[in-house]
């Protein structure tokens, strides 16, 4: 079961076991992790669940498709170029280790 670490605002780590073929969104949530609202439910509709994927797993992703794209542009906190809505980020073994930076805000 892969683990995904969740940086809070803090600064502080969650660790939380995934299922593969969960998002990391859902993980986050099932992990009661802080700081992931995911308003739309994993529907790609609200970008609430927006995360830094850490520098060493981005390569390991696929690019965000034109929805998440577009909602990336418009996610309260800055921008940046590992920026991905967890819900669109299904887990596989690969993502053992993943870390994701939740941003200091969602909304």
């Amino acid at each position: 079961m892969p683990t995904i670490h969740y940086i809070l605002k803090d600064g502080t780590t969650r660790e939380v076991d995934a299922r593969i073929g969960a998002s990391v969104m859902e993980t986050a949530i099932r992990g009661n992790v802080r700081g992931i609202d995911a308003e739309c439910g994993g529907c790609c509709s609200c970008a609430t669940c927006h995360v830094y994927v850490d520098d060493a797993f981005a390569d390991l992703l696929p690019p965000p498709d034109d929805m998440e794209s577009a909602l990336l542009d418009a996610v309260a906190a800055e921008r940046r170029p590992h920026s991905r809505l967890s819900c669109q980020l299904s887990v596989t073994a690969a993502f053992d280790g993943l870390r994701v930076r939740i941003p200091e805000t969602q909304v």
